[in-house]
């Protein structure tokens, strides 16, 4: 049966997810916590585009600086915990601007630019925000991995960070979502049905090639991935939607009516018969 394997949010953009066993669906049709914080450059400040206000956020992108650093958030305490892998431990509260600043200059000084911590309500910093979760399956995680002779499928999960994982299904299951004649799929929360409609396939950025713990790129990632990915894409998907094939995980969207409610580790999960949107 299709259902929900796991279930991770990302506190703050760029930083370490953490596995959670529910998650409400958002008013602005996100994960409720995902990308809540970031650390965004103090002088770009806001940018007014016709998604909203956005404002440009340090991630692994810009540095990788940061897989040097295990981090745990407690979404209770709005406190952030830092493990550098050479210093000592360090709690920030980013519920408070005493909090936030503090962590501005910590971090700021680790990745040698200026840094600031902000917060923002849905849909917070996630890259796309007239979307919602990401979504993959099991076995695409274990299907990548098995491309790459030092990769772990827990090691897939991190490099990509998808927020809905799916078990139950094929590799690559997620790839039938996006094109214009795409079904929707459907969790059977216990807040009743949430629909899901494909958005596009994500095109993947430098951050998977990295070991998640150190760093280090894997030799000649992209092509390896490119070529696999060309060798092994399913039949049910639409090539038409997909811009090249350095694109793995869905970016989904999550109806207007059906936002608010919840989902959770265990859920079955269906493919719609609704056909084409």
């Amino acid at each position: 049966m299709a259902h929900i394997e796991r279930l991770r949010c990302y506190p703050v953009k760029g930083l370490d997810g953490m596995s959670i066993e529910s998650a409400r669906l958002t008013e602005a049709g996100t994960v409720a916590g995902d990308r809540e914080y970031a650390m965004c450059d103090p002088a770009a400040g806001a940018i007014e585009t016709g998604e909203g206000i956005q404002t440009l956020a340090y991630n692994g992108k810009q540095t990788d600086r940061i897989h040097a650093l295990r981090t745990t958030f407690d979404p209770e305490a709005s406190t952030l915990t830092v493990d550098p892998a050479d210093d000592e431990r360090r709690r920030f509260d980013l519920s408070t601007d005493d909090g936030r600043a503090a962590a501005s200059e910590w971090f700021g000084e680790f990745v040698g630019e200026p840094v600031d911590f902000r917060g923002r309500e849905p849909p917070a910093f996630v890259d796309r925000p007239d979307a919602g979760p990401s979504v993959i399956s099991t076995a695409t995680l274990e299907a990548v991995a098995s491309w790459f002779d030092d990769m772990t499928v827990d090691g897939a999960r991190r490099r990509l960070r998808a927020n809905v994982e799916v078990g139950g299904v094929p590799a690559f299951w997620e790839d039938r979502f996006v094109g214009p004649d795409a079904p929707e799929f459907v969790v059977d929360g216990g807040d009743g049905p949430v629909r899901f409609e494909g958005v596009e396939p994500c095109a993947r950025c430098v951050v998977p090639s990295r070991d998640p713990e150190t760093g280090d790129p894997l030799p000649d990632f992209r092509e390896r991935f490119v070529e696999r990915r060309e060798a092994t894409f399913p039949e049910w998907a639409d090539p038409e939607a997909f811009p090249h094939y350095y694109t793995l995980m869905l970016i989904s969207r999550v109806p207007e009516a059906d936002r608010g409610g919840a989902i959770s580790v265990g859920d079955e999960v269906r493919v719609s018969d609704q056909g084409g949107r």
